[in-house]
């Protein structure tokens, strides 16, 4: 049996307790040292995981410590296209691939970007739920400031030194138990979106209440004929 899903906890209830025991923890960039200032810093997606506390998946990232000889594992905020075993450079001389994480000075006026730092070593506030996206419109060279469009439409200035990752925010991903569209080795739902307008809340998901399904009948395929 699934799990009872947002439509059905929508209503006055108990006073809500955030559940923090499954959270994986903070998503957020490498802090800034001599190597991301002036190279990159090679690093491989470990796994792609669920975080319980936001919609969008986490990538587990590992990295070659930068003065030990040990690995270091760090949280970035997924995005799409990216994939187990992926090679994702940090720096100001990495490519312009999907994950790849760049100051904005370096990155050319019209690229998709997200999570996005707002002030420089702030580690990515903006552009960072499912699916947002950010634009890099224009560079000033003058003041070294950058021009984005958030996902609201707004545009901000922020410093060019701010790091940005290339691409967008990775889409909702659930589990069957967790949506009656969950599910799947591709983001699809699996039968017909159409519901009916008096299904249960827990069937009411998807295109409600469609105005127009199947063949066209009475005075409304009289309409589309006379039309045509």
């Amino acid at each position: 049996m699934g799990r009872v899903i947002r439509a059905q906890r929508k209503g006055a209830g108990s006073i809500f307790k955030s559940h923090t025991h499954h959270r994986k923890g903070q998503a957020k960039f490498r802090s800034l040292d001599y190597g991301k200032r002036n190279g990159y810093l090679k690093g491989v997606v470990m796994e792609i995981i669920h975080d319980p506390d936001r919609g969008a998946p986490l990538a587990r990232v590992t990295f070659r410590h930068s003065f030990r000889y040990k690995k270091q594992k760090d949280l970035f905020v997924a995005a799409e296209g990216m994939y187990t075993g992926q090679f994702l450079y940090c720096g100001k001389k990495a490519t312009l691939v999907v994950g790849n994480v760049l100051p904005l000075r370096a990155i050319p006026e019209g690229t998709v970007v997200c999570n996005v730092e707002h002030h420089v070593g702030d580690r990515g506030v903006l552009a960072r739920a499912f699916g947002d996206y950010a634009i890099v419109i224009a560079h000033n060279p003058d003041n070294d400031t950058t021009t984005i469009k958030l996902p609201s439409g707004s545009k901000k200035i922020v410093p060019s030194g701010c790091r940005a990752m290339i691409g967008q925010v990775r889409g909702v991903a659930m589990n069957p138990v967790e949506h009656p569209h969950g599910g799947g080795n591709h983001q699809h739902i699996g039968h017909a979106s159409t519901v009916r307008f008096d299904e249960p809340p827990g069937q009411k998901v998807g295109l409600i209440s469609a105005k127009r399904i199947g063949h066209l009948r009475g005075q409304a395929a009289a309409s589309a004929a006379k039309a045509e």
